[in-house]
């Protein structure tokens, strides 16, 4: 009698090297988005005009980010990736350019929409390297990838107020970045594959059209969509709400403490790479419970210290951020675990739901805040985590 020998796990497509290349990749794209932000004063002193009026370059980077992963991701599936990814690049490098020369508020608002549009290069690295890694190894490459976008995200407006103070002028960011993004063309488009894994000669209207269909056709989308909406609504009311609160009686801290959080959570985004790793063996929705019980317990701890403990506010908020992050890649792992031709499709809608939930997160945060206090908006969240606790124990049917 025979006995055959264990058969090894399939290796990875994906090299370490090369994933940790795409994770950089999406760190400097998506910084492009969140850089400005603690630019914004500068700007408005620089342009002569009211803060209020610079912060519509904040909103613009939004718009423009939305508009791209609607109208742009979708491309990954079926366009030649090395050739998206070179023309993105080109242009929002041409967009940090026209910004950092810009004579004017209008002309920064409309380079910012267009550069943010252009610079979603990290939501077609995400389901490109979902495909590159293979299925037993795709959770690992979105952590790595997600730890890329935390930390560019995270570390991007730290990077950013730095270069600012020492150069005296806000236009140098804008250089700097476009720098750094215009240095990608020579990496990035090479390391891809040739084409995406759809069918090539499906014309682009069509290709858009089919969206809803998807969003109909899939239960593992619809659940991935509800929990990421619900769970990155309480994510956003935090820290929308964040620096009101820092500022209040309770701490009397300025603006710039609301950014140090930012900092002090850096070491809970690291460990949520784990995530990854947990999706590939246990599956998502074990991530998911995990995620969620970590979530929920740091909104007990800020709904109970967080009042008027700062210790309690730094714990819950690396809390929050590694539950967070958790619950994203594992919810990005079970839609990549669809028809691999249409994973940049699933994606855009994973994220414009993302996007949803965030937007009514953050009105919802505040306007609780102005009305009842810190207490009111930790109840608000509350409400959100039930609602996803209920679409997680619906999603049980699923997988």
């Amino acid at each position: 009698m025979t006995v055959e020998a264990p058969t090894a796990p399939p290796r990875s497509g994906l090299g370490r090297g090369t994933a940790l290349t795409l994770a950089v990749a999406g760190a400097l794209t998506v910084a492009n988005i969140y850089f400005p932000q603690p630019l914004l004063d500068a700007i408005a002193s620089g342009l002569g005009v009211s803060g209020s009026a610079a912060g519509l370059v904040a909103t613009a980077a939004q718009i423009g980010y939305a508009l791209g992963i609607s109208l742009v991701v979708p491309l990954a599936d079926v366009a030649r990736l090395r050739r998206l990814t070179t023309a993105l690049l080109l242009l929002t490098t041409a967009g940090l350019l026209v910004a950092a020369a810009a004579p004017n508020l209008a002309t920064l608002t409309i380079a910012t929409v267009a550069l943010s549009t252009t610079t979603v290069i990290p939501q077609v690295l995400m389901p490109t390297a979902a495909s590159m890694a293979g299925p037993a190894h795709s959770g690992r490459a979105v952590g790595m990838i997600g730890i890329g976008l935390t930390l560019g995200s995270t570390l991007s407006r730290t990077l950013s107020g730095a270069v600012v103070e020492l150069s005296d002028d806000w236009r140098t960011a804008y250089l700097v970045s476009a720098a750094l993004t215009g240095a990608l063309v020579l990496v990035l488009p090479r390391l891809l594959p040739e084409h995406g894994a759809g069918d090539r000669t499906v014309p682009y209207r069509k290709l858009i059209g089919s969206l809803p269909k998807l969003l109909l056709a899939h239960a593992e989308l619809r659940l991935s969509a509800f929990l990421g909406a619900t769970v990155f609504a309480a994510f956003s009311a935090f820290w929308a709400t964040l620096a009101f609160h820092l500022a209040g009686p309770a701490f009397g801290k300025g603006v710039a403490w609301a950014g140090l959080f930012g900092l002090f959570s850096l070491p809970a985004a690291l460990l949520s790479y784990s995530a990854g790793r947990l999706s590939d063996q246990r599956g998502p929705l074990y991530v998911n419970t995990l995620a969620l019980a970590c979530v929920s317990a740091a909104f007990l701890l800020l709904g109970t210290l967080g009042g008027s403990s700062m210790a309690a506010l730094v714990i819950g908020s690396n809390l929050l951020v590694y539950g967070g992050s958790c619950w994203q890649i594992a919810n990005q792992v079970r839609i990549f675990r669809l028809d691999e031709q249409i994973r940049a499709r699933l994606n855009t809608l994973f994220m414009l739901a993302s996007f949803a939930g965030g937007a009514v997160g953050s009105l919802t945060g505040t306007a609780l805040y102005g009305t009842y206090g810190w207490s009111g908006m930790i109840l608000g969240c509350g409400g959100f985590l039930v609602l996803a606790a209920g679409g997680l124990v619906r999603g049980r049917r699923i997988g």
